[in-house]
């Protein structure tokens, strides 16, 4: 006797629907899992990108303040050594005790800038497309060709008028020096790369407060006002010593 089973058409049409619910389910986990994994890599490597753009920023604009700082100091020993010349201009005898001060301005002459940052800066394409900002870019480039003409402009002019013309060695010397034009010089690249800093820092919305953290992770800062009583205390000693000595030239030489 052959029996045959029959599956109620419900039954049919509820494992249709299970197993298309089932499905669904299933296409759901995994889109969303897709989602989830490349959205996540997509978020991170974002992430990335915007923290490799501030740290580079970042670098640029405390680069340009240790530049500023050495303009900065320039402008204090430039500044120093017109004020000695004019008072020496106006008596005469005290170039003898004023002459060595006028060592402030090899100093200046031989300012050294770090181009390190530079070179990255300048050499990596890497570099524009992490910053992604022209007009930024502009800026940095400006600010470090108005870096090599100071350099050439002043120091290395100033270094090789000193190398020609020693100004300690004599009064004549000392005045064929032009040190107010120098001041004004110095001056003038100081408030060009000033202003370009300040542009920068406004365009990539960097604030002082956080220039200063970024700088205190690098650097730690030295008294300026330290190292200049330390200058001063050498020269008087050094006057004082040679007074010690001349006075014993005079002495044999008479004897």
């Amino acid at each position: 006797m052959n029996v045959k089973l029959h599956t109620p058409k419900t039954l049919k049409a509820g494992s249709g629907i299970a197993t298309l619910k089932q499905f669904l389910l299933s296409l759901v986990a995994t889109t969303i899992s897709i989602v989830l994994t490349f959205g996540t890599a997509a978020i991170i490597d974002y992430n990335k990108k915007e923290a490799d753009k501030r740290e580079m920023v970042m670098a640029v604009l405390y680069d340009f303040n240790q530049t500023i700082a050495l303009l900065e100091k320039a402008d204090t020993s430039l500044q120093a050594c017109s004020h000695y010349q004019q008072e020496i201009a106006l008596r005469p005898e005290s170039f003898d005790s004023l002459r060595y001060y006028f060592t402030a301005c090899a100093t200046v002459a031989q300012t050294k800038f770090s181009e390190t940052t530079e070179k990255i800066f300048s050499s990596n394409i890497e570099t524009f497309n992490t910053i992604g900002n022209v007009n930024f870019i502009n800026e940095v480039s400006e600010f470090y060709i108005q870096r090599q003409v100071y350099k050439e402009q002043v120091v290395e002019k100033l270094a090789n008028e000193l190398k020609e013309m020693p100004i300690y060695s004599s009064e004549k010397n000392l005045f064929e020096f032009d040190f107010p034009d120098y001041v004004l010089d110095n001056k003038l690249y100081l408030i060009m790369m000033k202003e370009i800093r300040d542009k920068c820092m406004k365009m990539m919305d960097v604030s002082e407060q956080e220039m200063e953290a970024f700088s205190q992770q690098r650097v730690t800062a030295t008294s300026d006002s330290q190292g200049d009583s330390l200058v001063h205390t050498l020269y008087d000693e050094l006057q004082a010593a040679e007074a010690v000595i001349d006075s014993a030239r005079k002495r044999y030489q008479q004897e």
